[in-house]
């Protein structure tokens, strides 16, 4: 089961983050071609490799990815750092589906800045994924927040609160 779910993992990350690198690009598009049929035929292509491919595939490299979290019980510091990109990743997923649905209308443009600056956080952001994953840095929490996560670490934050005791 857990060779399985990992395979599905590692196939639908590679389609979702191959589909967000490629998204820029055909944002960009969009400004070289004129109105008509070429210009149909880009808006069909881009909505099926946002809606068709990219995200169905996000959806199953979440789904298997928590399922191996509980499977394999990874609960160290680096993985919290790959959780967060992930998060990361998803915003500006959902920045590339904000972008489609502005860009096909009649005066939407997708500048050659922004297809540089989005391809190259997509590229930062999944190199860093990769390469956290497969360093797994030691990364010591208590270098940068020292006891927070100590039994009973809380209470300090919360000690002026009186709760009622029956």
């Amino acid at each position: 089961m857990t060779v399985f779910l990992k395979f599905a993992h590692l196939a639908a990350i590679a389609i979702w983050s191959g589909g967000l690198l490629v998204l820029p690009f055909l944002f960009w598009q969009r400004g070289t071609v004129a109105d008509g049929p070429d210009l149909d035929r880009l808006h069909r292509i881009t909505r099926f490799v946002y809606v068709g491919m990219t995200s169905p595939a996000a959806v199953i490299a979440i789904g298997s990815g928590t399922a191996l979290i509980f499977l394999q019980s990874t609960f160290q510091e680096w993985f919290s750092l790959k959780m967060v990109l992930v998060g990361v990743m998803v915003m500006l997923h959902v920045a590339a589906g904000l972008v489609l649905g502005y860009l096909f209308l009649p005066d939407g443009r997708f500048s050659l800045i922004s297809h540089v600056v989005l391809t190259s956080a997509y590229l930062v952001l999944v190199s860093a994924i990769i390469w956290i994953v497969l360093a797994k840095p030691h990364i010591d929490s208590n270098e940068f927040a020292p006891g927070v996560f100590k039994p009973g670490a809380l209470g300090q934050f919360f000690s002026d609160i009186r709760t009622p005791t029956p």
